[in-house]
């Protein structure tokens, strides 16, 4: 069973640009759909990025542009560079791992503890 933890969360001025990584135990990170999902208080979690085996990437239109998945077989990890941070960006990120493709959380069946991500105006 594939275990996730995120780190790289933190406090950031808006404009800045923190990197997010989504490390893997217990499996093989290479062979799943592997995605970010946020969620900011009061709200339903919302899709952010994937990216498969491929590797094919996918994004929300808010963060087109701005966010980078990538990932790293090596060190069975994924990335999510996030640059020109926005203060509505603010939310805990999570990262979850899939044997499918999609972009529901719904079929997402491994996820991490999460990590905040504060941007102030």
């Amino acid at each position: 069973q594939v275990q996730l933890v995120e780190s790289g969360g933190g406090l950031v001025q808006a404009g800045g640009s923190l990197r997010l990584s989504c490390a893997a135990s217990g499996g093989t990170l290479s062979i799943y759909t592997v995605a970010w999902f946020r969620q900011a208080p009061g709200k339903e979690r919302e899709f952010v990025a994937a990216i498969n085996w491929i590797p094919r990437t996918s994004y929300a239109d808010s963060v087109k542009g701005r966010f980078t998945i990538s990932r790293d077989n090596t060190k069975n990890t994924v990335y999510l560079q996030m640059n020109s941070l926005k203060p509505e960006d603010t939310a805990v990120y999570f990262c979850a791992a899939s044997l499918g493709l999609s972009i529901s959380s719904r079929d997402y069946n491994y996820w991490g503890q999460g990590t905040q991500v504060t941007v102030s105006s």
